[in-house]
């Protein structure tokens, strides 16, 4: 019989560059953890430019700027997306939650750790690239997920994203996918190639979930804000990232050294407070 966690799993899901389908697979994966009967909140992180409601089609009023402007509450700003997935929307002020004052932070602290208990996964949708700020916040997630695609520029941008990462935390688990491959050898060469990179540079490893193909259903979806995997859900790109969630579940859910408990919010304080 599978353990039961006790607290959602925190992921950030990130990428070294723009452009690579970072936040069109973060709302899809979170669908399909949902349609495996997972709890799963989603929290739009790309400042300023947040677009998980444009995909989803649904505008919310609200998004984590009213949370520590306006006095509303987490449960407040939360939109219900597809399949009973939770929204939270960024904002354009989302650089308030890199430079909370005490009393802010023991507010976010108090109603995360709420919600912390109410989610099997919470996913931060994170923006492209690293800042000095983001990088703390990074660290405080329990796993990453980084997204590439073939192109050497995105590879090394990857890579580079990794490096720096396991540059101040040697801990935290990778899981890598390859988005947008015309074959399936395109798909495995580019695992192979920053799997090797990181062993042979870095002395570390990473958990291959796999790879999606470049399906032309992807930009069908958008323009019809309607997620990929409910309006293609026989589509080559929704089998294969069925397949990535399964092999994702299954790895967390095993007997692999993986954090069985989130340490979020302790995070939160040693990184944004220095406790």
């Amino acid at each position: 019989m599978q353990k039961k966690h006790s607290l959602a799993k925190t992921l950030a899901i990130l990428s070294g560059k723009g452009g690579v389908g970072k936040s069109n697979f973060s709302l899809n994966f979170a669908i399909s953890l949902s349609k495996l009967g997972k709890r799963v909140l989603l929290f739009d992180m790309d400042i300023g430019m947040g677009n998980i409601d444009i995909l989803t089609g649904q505008h919310s009023p609200y998004s984590i700027v009213d949370f520590f402007e306006n006095g509303l509450s987490l449960q407040d700003i939360m939109t219900p997306g597809p399949e009973r997935i939770s929204i939270i929307t960024g904002g354009t002020g989302l650089t308030n939650l890199f430079s909370l004052d005490e009393d802010k932070f023991a507010r976010f602290n108090e109603e995360f750790g709420s919600l912390i208990e109410n989610y099997d996964y919470i996913l931060f949708d994170m923006g492209a690239g690293i800042t000095q700020d983001s990088v703390k916040f990074l660290l405080c997630v329990d796993e990453l997920i980084i997204i590439t695609t073939p192109e050497p520029t995105s590879i090394m941008d990857a890579y580079s994203t990794m490096k720096y990462i396991r540059s101040v935390n040697n801990r935290i688990p990778f899981f890598l996918v390859c988005n947008r491959v015309f074959t399936k050898k395109e798909g495995k060469e580019t695992i192979d190639r920053i799997r090797n990179a990181l062993r042979k540079f870095l002395g570390t490893e990473l958990v291959a979930l796999g790879y999606l193909p470049d399906d032309r259903s992807v930009s069908k979806a958008v323009s019809r804000q309607i997620p990929f995997i409910l309006s293609y859900p026989e589509g080559d790109v929704s089998k294969s990232l069925s397949e990535i969630t399964s092999r994702y579940v299954n790895h967390t859910s095993g007997e692999d050294p993986v954090i069985q408990k989130s340490n979020f919010l302790q995070n939160m304080k040693r990184y944004f407070l220095r406790k």
